[in-house]
């Protein structure tokens, strides 16, 4: 079967083309992605990136980038922060919002908007890395002038730009979504490494932990497809209608809702609250008064607690998964487009009842996806407190994210077959 699918997929040649070119794209991601910036030890970086669990998460979402420093250093983390923006934008600010409705043409003018927005919060985040890492600690990035520093900061602002533009190239082949992509293979390129240093690390006595973290794995991507995979569907009954000598309507579909309407966005968002305040911190920790470096400090070391840091990122991530949906889907909006068609929910009022309905389901159905996204948020940290190990330590976020995207680009490489089996008809 999934040999019999691939032989179809080569067969096409436009669609085998498609692949090839976003094969192509990952490779000189992955080239840039060992570019350095000159004048930064990388060993002492990587060192520090593995003994900070915040910054560790901010890492995957680089795609590994960051702890190379390469001239890729911030990935497209301020792309997605532009991303997010303005999906709240639109949602608070009328003609952004009336923009968002006119089709084509306002979706390409807030990507436009996007794009824009990109480039000063790139600006910004490479001067605050730069700032912390040198505060951390001074072997990591030696003294800088200001031209210096100011050149850095520009390098990884044209890394993401670059970036950024490939993810868009990888979007309009219509083979899966590119800044996903991207992300994807950053984290996949990583398992190679993790594995062999498990190798080499191997100690008979953890031949149990070895087992449980295979457990786990299987268990968390199954939990991770069923879930993405998962929807409440209701029943959707549409009138019947005579219109001259023909009548139309009298169909029963459904409306499906998603057990996880938010994919990982909920995580983006909590990792972005989470690491404002250390970041922040990071700034006034060589202070002269006293109060503030006290503060700063004592601002860090409770993030770094595990149980306080686990506790508030699983609620921040459960939070956001309710905000999220409650931005993308909107009962009422639903409500009144099935009772303009004549549809209705077979044994609920149209109109203001229906509303109602929908978002009392809703609200049930996606706290279960709320709890499995908390879940696999704290996860490494739930492994590391029962095994007492980090050796291989499942991401759970990781493998949220990858197993998401594969679905996502099984999917749209399904579409087009699909697509063009009817062609051919």
């Amino acid at each position: 079967m999934f040999i019999g699918k691939i032989r179809q997929i080569w067969k096409i040649t436009d669609l085998r083309n498609s692949i090839l070119f976003v094969l192509a794209m990952l490779l000189i991601f992955r080239l840039t992605a060992h570019i350095p910036i000159p004048g930064v030890d990388v060993v002492s970086l990587r060192n520090f990136f593995r003994s900070n669990q915040v910054l560790g998460l901010m890492n995957i979402f680089t795609g590994g980038t960051m702890e190379n420093f390469s001239v890729v250093a911030l990935g497209v983390a301020p792309y997605i922060t532009a991303s997010i923006i303005f999906q709240l934008l639109v949602m608070i600010v009328p003609s952004l919002e009336a923009l968002s409705k006119e089709g084509e043409y306002g979706r390409q003018k807030i990507n436009q908007y996007t794009r824009l927005l990109t480039v000063p919060l790139a600006l910004l985040q490479s001067y605050g890395m730069i700032t912390i890492l040198r505060q951390s600690s001074r072997t990591i990035i030696p003294e800088m002038s200001l031209f210096e520093t100011a050149l850095t900061m520009l390098i990884m602002t044209a890394g993401t730009i670059f970036l950024m533009w490939l993810g868009e190239l990888i979007s309009e082949k219509k083979v899966g979504n590119g800044i996903s992509i991207l992300i994807f293979a950053g984290i996949v390129s990583s398992l190679p490494t993790s594995i062999t240093q498990a190798f080499l690390s191997f100690d008979r006595a953890q031949v149990i932990n070895w087992l449980v973290y295979a457990l786990l794995a299987v268990i968390v991507i199954a939990g991770v497809v069923v879930v993405t995979e998962g929807q409440r569907n209701i029943p959707v009954t549409y009138a019947k209608r005579v219109r001259g000598m023909r009548m139309y309507g009298g169909t029963t579909t459904h409306l499906p809702i998603r057990v996880n309407m938010a994919g990982v966005i909920p995580i983006i968002f909590a990792i972005s609250i989470i690491l404002f305040p250390p970041m922040i911190s990071q700034f006034f920790i060589g202070a002269k008064t006293a109060f503030i470096a006290v503060a700063a400090q004592g601002i860090i070391n409770l993030f770094q607690n595990q149980l306080f840091y686990g506790v508030v990122y699983f609620g921040m991530v459960v939070f956001f998964t309710y905000f999220y949906t409650a931005v993308i889907f909107h009962p009422d909006q639903i409500a009144e487009n099935l009772q303009k068609n004549g549809g209705f929910v077979p044994g609920i009022r149209p109109g203001r009842p229906t509303a109602e309905y929908l978002q009392h389901t809703t609200t049930r159905v996606i706290f279960v996806g709320a709890l499995f996204l908390g879940a696999i948020a704290i996860l490494p940290l739930l492994v590391q407190e029962f095994l007492g190990t980090e050796a291989l330590v499942i991401g759970g976020t990781s493998l949220l994210i990858v197993v998401s995207v594969v679905l996502e680009t099984m999917k749209q490489i399904q579409s087009q077959l699909t697509m063009r089996e009817y062609e051919g008809l």
